[in-house]
C-alpha cells in the first residue's frame, strides 16, 4: 500500500505521483499510464502547458476499469498556464482542463507566480493577478468540484502576499526541492501554515547524466542499501513527509521509483541534507515579484 499524506483539506494524497512533463503522444502516454497503474501509482501530475491532458484523460478512462479502479481512486493534478491569470481566465482554463481530462474534479494548481507578458518586476500587477486567479479556485473548492487547491513555485514572499487576502490557505505548494537545493525556509513556512510541500526535480536535471544522481554521497548510500540513487533521493523526500513526482517513460524505472518501502538512517538524512549547494535545475521563481 502506497504511503499517503493528509492535506489540510482533509483529502489523502499519495506521496508518490507520476510526473508527465515532456511526455507526449497518445501511444506513449497510454503505455506510461498503464505501467504506472500496474506499479501501484494512484497519482498523476500534468499541466495545461504540458499539452498532454487530453491523452492522459483518454488513457485513464480506458485503463481504470481494466485495473478495477474508479475515478475516485486516483489523484490527478493539473496546473493553469501562466497566460491564464486573472479571475475569468483562470476559471475558463480550469473548465477547459476538466474537459480535456474528462474529469469532474482534479486538483488544480497555479503553476507560476508571474503572469505572461507582464514584467517580472511589476510586483503590483503580478500580486493583483495572483490574488484574482486564486478567488475562483476558492469558489470551485467550496463547491466541491476540486478536492484540494494549491500553488506552484511560490516563494515565502509570494505566499505571504497571497495569504493577506486569501480565504483558503493553499493546500499544496509544488516547488523544486532536493538535496542540492534545500529550501529550508520555505519548508518551515509551509509547515507552519499547514501547506503541504510537494517536490519536483527530485532527481535533478533531465540531462542524460544528472549531477544529483551522480553525487558521491547519494551513490555511497544507495550502494550500502542496495537501492538505486533515484530511490534514495525520493525516499529522502518522502521520509520528511514531502511528496514527489518522479517522471519517467521507462517501465522499469517507473516501477522502481515507487518502491520506497525502506528507511534512511538519521545519519543518511543528515548527510543528504548537508549536500545543499544552492544548485537549481529548473526555473527561478524568486525573480518574480
Amino acid at each position: 500500500m502506497q504511503q499517503v499524506t493528509t492535506l489540510a483539506s482533509g483529502v489523502c494524497m499519495p506521496l508518490v505521483g507520476l510526473g508527465t512533463y515532456k511526455t507526449r503522444g497518445k501511444d506513449l502516454i497510454h503505455s506510461v499510464v498503464k505501467a504506472a497503474l500496474q506499479a501501484g501509482y494512484r497519482a498523476f501530475d500534468t499541466a495545461a502547458v504540458y499539452r498532454n491532458e487530453t491523452e492522459i484523460g483518454d488513457a485513464l478512462k480506458q485503463l481504470l476499469p481494466e485495473f478495477g479502479l474508479e475515478r475516485e481512486d486516483v489523484f490527478i493534478t493539473s496546473k493553469l498556464s501562466p497566460q491564464d491569470h486573472g479571475f475569468e481566465r483562470s476559471l475558463q482554463a480550469f473548465l477547459f482542463s476538466l474537459s480535456n481530462l474528462q474529469l469532474t474534479y482534479p486538483t488544480v494548481f497555479i503553476p507560476w507566480p508571474g503572469c505572461r507578458k507582464i514584467k517580472l518586476s511589476d510586483d503590483a500587477l503580478n500580486q493583483y493577478l495572483r490574488g484574482q486567479s486564486w478567488r475562483p479556485l476558492e469558489s470551485i473548492h467550496k463547491s466541491g468540484k476540486v478536492r484540494a487547491i494549491g500553488v506552484s513555485n511560490y516563494t515565502v514572499g509570494h505566499l505571504e502576499d497571497l495569504l493577506k487576502t486569501a480565504a483558503v490557505v493553499p493546500h499544496v505548494n509544488q516547488v523544486e526541492y532536493h538535496p542540492h537545493y534545500l529550501q529550508k525556509g520555505l519548508k518551515k513556512f509551509c509547515d507552519l501554515k499547514g501547506i503541504h510541500l510537494q517536490a519536483y526535480s527530485s532527481l535533478g536535471t533531465t540531462v542524460e547524466v544528472s549531477p544529483l544522481l551522480q553525487d558521491p554521497t547519494v551513490l555511497r548510500i544507495a550502494s550500502r542499501l542496495s537501492r538505486s540513487p533515484a530511490q534514495v533521493l525520493l525516499r529522502w523526500a518522502t521520509q520528511q513527509g514531502v511528496s514527489v513526482l518522479p517522471k519517467s517513460t521507462n517501465t522499469s524505472h517507473i516501477a522502481e521509483n515507487i518502491q520506497l518501502g525502506f528507511n534512511l538512517t538519521a545519519e543518511d538524512l543528515a548527510e543528504l541534507s548537508g549536500l545543499s549547494t544552492s544548485q537549481k535545475y529548473a526555473w527561478d521563481p524568486s525573480t518574480v515579484h
